[in-house]
């Protein structure tokens, strides 16, 4: 019988710069904690609410990160699915189900579902997108002041174009992925692809 629902989602997978972090948000069996929608369709000030409802409400929350020499050695894709293992890992309880967003089930030990659009209709991912989604935007605001110039806390670490302009005059600082195209072209190594 199934009790513990874990969802989980990750953020930054678009991003040239920082990890991408998943979380996990396990409700207890009945549960409801409404108001949660997938995060990017929140503004920055109900996300850090509802993230602080998640933390304080739900049974168990956890957070789980691919760093950027993972994602350069692994893939974005593979480093995704860590990040996402990671996660769920660091749960203090063991989910019955785990509902991931997406169309990939990562390399779990227990069972569950790739739910594709999960983080608008299944409330656990929803809430992890939201969790995952604060956490990586404090640390973006983290390595904005570690690595000035880059305004990594305006655009996050996606490649805008201001960050890219910024890659173009600064180069790629330690946070930046450099298997990714905009990286690469910015160190003259790209192939024009």
């Amino acid at each position: 019988m199934v009790r513990l629902v874990a969802g989980v989602d990750e953020v930054g997978r678009g991003c040239i710069a920082g990890p991408v972090v998943a979380a996990a948000v396990v409700f207890a069996p009945g549960q409801d904690i409404g108001g949660f929608d997938d995060s990017k369709r929140l503004s920055p000030a109900l996300r850090l609410k509802l993230a602080r409802r998640v933390r304080s409400e739900s049974l168990a929350w956890a957070v789980g990160r691919a760093e950027v020499s993972e994602i350069d050695r692994l893939n974005i894709l593979q480093a995704t699915l860590l990040a996402m293992c990671r996660a769920v890992a660091a749960l203090p309880v063991r989910p019955d189900w785990v509902k991931v967003d997406g169309n990939r089930y990562p390399p779990l030990d227990c069972p569950g579902e790739a739910v594709v659009g999960g983080d608008a209709s299944v409330a656990q991912i929803a809430a992890a997108s939201i969790l995952a989604k604060v956490f990586r935007d404090q640390e973006m605001q983290v390595l904005d002041r570690l690595y000035p110039g880059y305004f990594l806390g305006v655009h996050k670490g996606y490649p805008t174009q201001l960050h890219v302009d910024r890659l173009s005059s600064l180069g790629a600082s330690f946070c930046h992925r450099r298997s990714f195209a905009p990286v690469r072209d910015a160190m003259g190594g790209g192939s024009g692809s």
